[in-house]
Parts: C-alpha cells; structure tokens; sequence
C-alpha cells in the first residue's frame, strides 16, 4: 500500500522500494534493545504480580501466569518484525519513508510539502542516545516518522530536510 503525503497520487513512485540505487536506511540497533527493555521489565511486573496471585488463588494465578508468557513472546516477535519494517530513503524530489508489520505502507513525502521537521526524544531515548523525525505536512493523514534514529543523524536528517524543504517551497 502506498501513501502519498501532501503530493497527488500520479506524482508517487510505487516502485519507490525496488528502485536502483535506492539506499533504505533502518533504525539504530539501539532501538531494538530499548524496546526488548521495555517489555522485559513489563513481563517481569506482570509476573511478579501473576505470581503473587497464585499464591492466593492457584488456578487464576497460574492462568495469568501462562497469559502472560504467551504475551511476552507475542511482544519479543512483534518487536522484532517492527524493527525490520522501518526504513527511510532520501531521493532527488522526496522522502520515502516504510513500516508497517501486517499492512506495509510506504509514504512519499515531497520536500516542497514539509511545513514543518521536528526531532521529538522521550526520557528513555534520551538515555539510549535515540530519537525520532517527526514529518508534518498540510495533509491530515501526515504522520510520516522515522524513529530509533542516533540523536547526530535524526538532528542532521532534520536540518537536511528543512533546507530542503525551504529550497523546494520557494517556487509555490
């Protein structure tokens, strides 16, 4: 599925993933690791708390007990395929930026139609050297982001795109 954010559907590249020479750039590894962090540390509440209902009510207890296992192995595989979904290319005219694990979407963002790049980092990112792009343009469906990116490359990515944001707008 293609997305087209702030351009007209016949000026998109579908091909835009099996282009040549297209260079597809993923997350930092880093983000893999905060995310298994999160939901390790998650699991491991949720199975303290299992565990303590157990010993009050055994059969409940041992129900949340394998729920939540079940869960946490959903998690771990969930993380992993999103992981390997993101991606973002720099071409001439746009961005192309991919994810999605069940629907695959790829969303083609014209220079000339960012309003606006900002680099967004929570506490946690912040701790891990990480951080987001966040893309806006005049269109409602604009959330085109680039997360997991080092704090040096999601500032210079930014700065990138601004300018040629700027650059491209000056003829509308």
């Amino acid at each position: 599925m293609t997305e087209v954010l702030g351009s007209s559907a016949g000026e998109a590249h579908a091909s835009g993933a099996a282009e040549p020479g297209l260079q597809w750039r993923t997350p930092d590894r880093r983000l893999l690791g905060l995310r298994r962090w999160q939901v390790r540390v998650s699991a491991a509440l949720l199975l303290a708390g299992s565990g303590i209902s157990a010993a009050f009510f055994p059969v409940p207890g041992l129900i949340a007990l394998g729920a939540v296992v079940v869960a946490y192995v959903c998690a771990e595989v969930t993380i992993l395929r999103r992981f390997g979904a993101w991606g973002y290319a720099e071409r001439a005219e746009d961005l192309l930026v991919r994810r999605g694990v069940l629907v695959r979407r790829l969303s083609v963002v014209p220079y000339g139609r960012m309003q606006f790049v900002d680099v967004v980092a929570g506490p946690l990112e912040r701790r891990w050297g990480l951080a987001t792009v966040r893309l806006h343009t005049a269109a409602a469906a604009s959330d085109a982001r680039v997360p997991g990116l080092p704090t040096a490359e999601a500032e210079r990515l930014r700065d990138r795109l601004a300018m040629l944001g700027e650059s491209r707008a000056a003829g509308l």
